[in-house]
């Protein structure tokens, strides 16, 4: 088994990406420079040498022999004359050859002694063209040559422009090199404030991994201040988002346990009792097996109750869907109807569409009828009816029994809250059942993001309304 290494960090990773995007973006830059330079370099001696030779050209068709104020008639007077009269720049050779070998030259000190250095001077003389490069101990030359012949004619003359351009070359090499170490003090510099600005950038993210790391079941209630505008900002408003929703799931998970810890134990413990006392009697056995299955099915119910409960903590709790409300009331009314022996009452049907869970919306008006047909007699009324606007629609269950008591109004639709029942004698006592009917219908009014409501007046009987928005929870609605 090997430990796990440490990976890289993400301010480590953002520094590494930024200084190889820096390097890249710095060498293509000094990539892209030298290149500029190398073509100048190459242009600027190109355009001398031509340069030289188009002056060269123009004396020897228009100069005059200083001595005779006539053209030129010899092709050794016609260079030296030209040569007297230029002015070569530091790197630039000029001489004149005249056909017998003789070379002509300015009285300078050049870059290197070209006229003595026989092998240089034929490769320039013995190239078939006007211009090219060769090589001398110097460095490269760039060189151009003109062939003349004076105007008398007489023996022609070569005049040669050389040009040493290695200089030019070291002097590029040079600029390159200071480029290079500014360049390298800028990644450098880069480097750091990329270092400090990733840590700014990034320390809400540390402060979500830390938060993350000391949050625990117990403790779902730190949250990350959110002071910033920005993706940082927005990952840690999810983050508290994801925490909330977290805090809301365990809450319903321990409240889960809790409800159902707090409702099984006392079916519990019927059963673990009666059965313990259980004897040989087979009236005994059968009495007691009754009451074991009474008190299971019990237990299913709540549980069933609790697990619903549960769901209704969750997005896809209630699934909306357009239903026409007259249909939908009329089926509630049809299924209702078998609770009990009661007279039921069809005490109204909106017309129109709205977007619902029909299952829902049934299963809630069904368990209002369940509790009105628990807290009546045989006989006494029990109202059922829908009615719809452009905003809303309303169902709502009415009975004609003894009502709720205003102590329970605030209560009964939490969950194991039990209400009380009015006497004969005109006190009170604890309604029967476990207390989770009116949960599950709050349950489902909040999933469709309405409410149920208790209205009536307490011994004149209790009417229950559940509202709902038409349209389904701010979605855009239609008419009816």
């Amino acid at each position: 088994m090997t430990a796990d290494r440490p990976g890289v960090s993400a301010r480590m990773r953002i520094l590494l990406w930024l200084v190889a995007v820096m390097a890249v973006a710095l060498g293509s830059v000094g990539l892209v420079v030298r290149a500029v330079l190398i073509a100048e370099v190459e242009g600027d001696g190109n355009q001398l040498l031509e340069q030289e030779a188009r002056e060269f050209q123009r004396f020897a068709r228009v100069g005059r022999d200083p001595d005779t104020g006539r053209p030129f008639a010899d092709a050794g007077r016609l260079l030296f004359t030209h040569l007297s009269r230029q002015h070569a720049d530091d790197d630039e050779i000029l001489l004149g050859v005249m056909s017998d070998g003789r070379i002509l030259r300015q009285d300078r000190e050049g870059p290197y002694n070209l006229p003595d250095d026989a092998a240089v001077m034929r490769r320039i003389l013995a190239a078939p063209g006007p211009s090219g490069r060769t090589g001398s101990p110097a460095g490269e030359i760039r060189w151009a040559k003109v062939e003349t012949a004076a105007a008398g004619g007489g023996r022609p003359a070569t005049f040669v422009i050389a040009y040493f351009i290695e200089r030019d070359f070291a002097e590029v090499g040079r600029m390159m090199r200071v480029m290079g170490g500014v360049s390298g003090a800028a990644l450098l510099c880069g480097a750091g404030i990329g270092w400090i600005v990733s840590g700014r950038i990034l320390a809400p993210v540390r402060l979500v991994r830390r938060t993350a790391a000391e949050i625990t079941e117990q403790d779902l209630a730190r949250r990350i201040p959110v002071r910033r505008r920005d993706d940082v900002g927005e990952l840690a408003a999810t983050f508290n988002a994801m925490l909330d929703r977290l805090d809301r799931a365990f809450a319903t998970q321990r409240r889960f346990v809790d409800d159902a810890g707090h409702e099984l134990r006392t079916p519990i413990t019927i059963v673990r009792g009666h059965l313990e006392l259980m004897g040989d009697d087979p009236v005994e056995r059968e009495e007691t097996v009754r009451l074991v299955t009474d008190e299971l099915d019990r237990m299913s119910r709540i549980v069933e109750d609790l697990l619903l409960l549960a769901k209704a903590e969750r997005p896809d709790f209630v699934q909306l869907q357009w239903v026409p409300v007259t249909e939908l009331t009329s089926d509630i009314y049809a299924k209702v109807r078998a609770l009990g022996d009661r007279e039921w009452v069809l005490d109204g049907i909106g017309e129109g569409d709205a977007r619902v869970d029909p299952q829902r919306v049934t299963q809630a008006v069904a368990q209002l009828a369940h509790n009105a047909v628990q807290h009546t007699r045989p006989g006494d009324v029990v109202r059922v009816g829908s009615a719809l606007d452009d905003a809303c629609v309303r169902l709502w269950v009415a009975d004609s029994g003894p009502g709720v008591h205003p102590d329970d109004a605030d209560r009964i639709f939490e969950r194991f809250a039990h209400g009380t029942a009015t006497t004969a004698s005109g006190g009170r006592r604890p309604r029967t059942g476990a207390g989770l009917g009116l949960a599950i219908v709050r349950a489902i009014a909040a999933g469709h993001g309405g409410t149920v409501r208790l209205g009536g007046t307490h011994g004149e009987g209790a009417t229950f309304e559940l509202d709902l928005p038409r349209a389904g929870r701010g979605d855009g609605g239609r008419g009816g």
